[in-house]
């Protein structure tokens, strides 16, 4: 059996944090605001796995008030919902991501991003597309007041 997932974030930019999107810090005088850190594309991500598998969202199973996962890295994340989908017999076929931001420029950082992910999937790096988009200036995303991201996955039973 085949199926696939959809998952979209999106969190506010705030002063005095990292940036961390894809687990790879990009350089920027301010972050996104979270709980954890606030890696919007590694959310996206753990949402769509987790709805190919029909095993919720990520708050359900990394809830926003609960103080073991204030700052921690989504890798962790990821990692656990990585995890759950083998627990259930699936195996992740690809992903493909897009991260909406005006600032700053990742294209640099798509490839870190892609291996990073791919090496907690335990994927090969070609079975994971990253890409970068800005809102054209329109709305609060456009006018850089945060980031989101939009994630697919496709699963097969294994």
């Amino acid at each position: 059996m085949t199926r696939i997932g959809f998952g979209y974030d999106i969190h506010a930019f705030s002063p005095g944090r990292r940036l961390i999107l894809g687990g790879v810090e990009i350089p920027s005088e301010r972050g996104l605001l979270g709980h954890s850190d606030a890696d919007v594309l590694l959310h996206a991500i753990c949402d769509a796995l987790l709805g190919s598998a029909a095993l919720g969202d990520i708050g359900s199973h990394f809830p926003d008030d609960d103080e073991q996962f204030r700052n921690a890295p989504s890798t962790v994340f990821l990692k656990e919902v990585a995890r759950l989908i083998k627990a259930h017999d699936y195996a992740v076929v690809n992903l493909d991501a897009t991260v909406v931001l005006e600032s700053p420029r990742i294209a640099a950082y798509v490839p870190r991003m892609r291996e990073t992910i791919a090496g907690v999937l335990g994927l090969e790096t070609g079975r994971v597309s990253v890409k970068a988009t800005t809102h054209e200036r329109l709305g609060a995303l456009g006018k850089g007041e945060g980031c989101a991201a939009y994630a697919v996955a496709l699963i097969e039973s294994e």
